[in-house]
């Protein structure tokens, strides 16, 4: 007996190492890919593999070395990227005439012989990266050297997402993050194939980017946060930097300059943008919803130009958000016609304009983007509205707070974070379509999904990680994949496997009892 134990023992062990080696499935990504067709042997990196970009430009060799520097430390190996034609290896190749793959999609394709990702333009390769990322063992994060193989499996990803607009908010305003921690959070939702960074960069608590012709908002009104605390705020030079980095890995920043309301750092800097000309104390709480700029003085609108005209000089994308929400002490007269000279000066600036939902009780210009952040409790007029503005052109973004807003507790129990739209665990926040979320609106009018993550209570990376993971994963997979391949019983096993991945990055995520984590 002792003898067949030892055995079994030595067989389930010899089982369990060759399962610890095997290639992981091509399907288990998240987000889960368009289409999968797994066959054939795996592609293995070895000490011998360089990344080839032949006939390349600038950009996908730039792609190239990303790649390789991700690899590198886990794997010991040189990977020298080379714009050398030659077989083998691992092949990015631009210029795919797979026109369903548009400007984001990409082709993964795994052979014994070469690992090769094609794609029409560098965002895609880009994103093939990911996948390729995700497909390697979880110890390929780490840091220092880890035990091979370094195993794809066989077959053919083919992938392209379902919304352009696929964002993630990180409230900047409540507690200031270093530009450090914004490039970590950039980092980890390129993993995901997020596209869009929105930086909530002015509320009540604090003014966070500098403009010149207005020195003291920064300086002055970007000196505290909520509970007192120093502030901070981004030079022009450390918000370029932020921009180029997310523009190194896709994502493009969406600043947002909230107004009329949310502005009592700036009415505290500036005695003159208030009705009475007097400054109110700076703010450190949370309450909302009892500030605004006066509306009737022409001084509001030198202002207005000055700030969005240097914003909009600093950030390359196509969008300046505006704010608009909770505009509580702003008459809905006096809002609609700040709303129509504020969206004019966004669209003198060459941007699109952004709003929240609230934007839609005014008139939106032509070609705006409302982002719907209502929930459950959201009266049927105010949805009504959306959805008629919709209907008559307006594009939407959905953020449903009791879906996506990554600040909501997950259970009563969660220590940071807010309920006010309620708990939110990650089935919940995951199982929904944003095709058929807002009735009566046009599903063609939904660009896509963004998860905000306000700040109230946070004040670090690891607290915006412990909220935003792993929900963000589910709102990523929302954006990206296809409604057909979507289901919560496949999506919580492909969840769970991320778990290892996201312990070797260093985040601390929250264990939901919904998926299974194992030990």
């Amino acid at each position: 007996m002792i003898v067949v134990a030892a055995a079994l023992s030595s067989t389930a062990a010899t089982s369990s190492v060759a399962a610890a080696s095997a290639p992981r499935p091509l399907g288990q990504l998240v987000p889960v890919p368009a289409q999968v067709v797994p066959g054939g042997s795996p592609y293995a990196i070895t000490s011998t593999t360089p990344v080839r970009v032949a006939g390349g430009s600038a950009e996908v060799r730039r792609i190239g070395a990303y790649l390789a520097e991700l690899l590198r430390p886990a794997t010991g190996y040189a990977l020298p990227v080379t714009d050398r034609p030659g077989p083998g290896g691992i092949r990015l190749e631009l210029g795919s005439r797979d026109r369903s793959l548009g400007e984001e999609g990409y082709r993964l394709r795994s052979t014994p012989a070469a690992l090769t990702i094609t794609a029409r333009a560098p965002a895609g390769l880009f994103h093939g990266v990911q996948t390729l990322r995700q497909l390697l063992p979880d110890r390929v994060e780490a840091d220092s050297r880890q035990k091979g193989p370094w195993k794809v499996a066989g077959g053919t990803v083919t992938d392209a997402p379902r919304y352009g607009y696929r964002g993630a908010m990180l409230d900047v305003s409540r507690h200031f993050f270093s530009v450090a921690e914004v490039k970590r959070y950039i980092d980890q939702l390129a993993l995901y194939k997020v596209n869009k960074l929105h930086l909530h960069l002015s509320d009540d608590q604090g003014w966070r980017i500098a403009i010149d012709s207005w020195p003291r908002l920064a300086t002055y009104g970007g000196s505290t946060e909520v509970g007192g605390g120093p502030g901070g705020y981004y030079t022009k030079a450390q918000y370029r930097e932020i921009v180029r980095y997310a523009a190194s890995r896709y994502l493009e920043v969406v600043p947002e300059i909230d107004l009329p309301g949310h502005t009592n750092a700036a009415l505290a800097s500036y005695a003159e943008l208030n009705c009475d000309g007097i400054a109110p104390p700076l703010y450190t709480g949370t309450t909302v919803g009892f500030s605004s700029l006066c509306v009737s003085k022409p001084v509001t609108y030198d202002f207005v130009d000055d700030v969005l005209r240097e914003v909009a000089a600093l950030t390359p994308g196509k969008y300046l958000h505006i704010g608009g929400d909770e505009a509580h002490a702003t008459s809905h007269e006096d809002y609609v016609a700040f709303m129509a000279k504020a969206q004019a000066v966004v669209g003198k600036y060459g941007k699109t304009v952004m709003g929240w939902h609230q934007l839609t009780g005014a008139v939106p210009a032509k070609g705006a983007v409302a982002q719907y952040w209502g929930y459950d409790r959201t009266g049927a007029a105010e949805r009504k509205q959306v959805a008629d503005a919709a209907k008559g052109g307006t594009k939407l973004v959905l953020s449903p707070a009791d879906r996506v807003y990554l600040d909501m507790k997950y259970t009563k129990d969660t220590p940071l974070g807010l309920s006010w739209a309620g708990l939110v665990e990650v089935r919940r926040s995951y199982d929904w379509d944003p095709g058929t979320y807002l009735e009566g609106a046009p599903p063609e009018a939904v660009l896509g999904v963004e998860a905000p993550l306000w700040t109230e209570t946070l004040t670090n990376s690891a607290e915006i990680e412990a909220m935003a993971f792993p929900r963000l994963l589910g709102a990523a997979e929302i954006g990206w994949s296809p409604a057909a391949a979507r289901d919560w019983e496949t999506y919580r096993v492909r969840l769970a496997a991320q778990g290892p991945r996201l312990t070797e990055l260093g985040i601390d995520f929250y264990r939901s009892p919904q998926a299974d984590w194992g030990p």
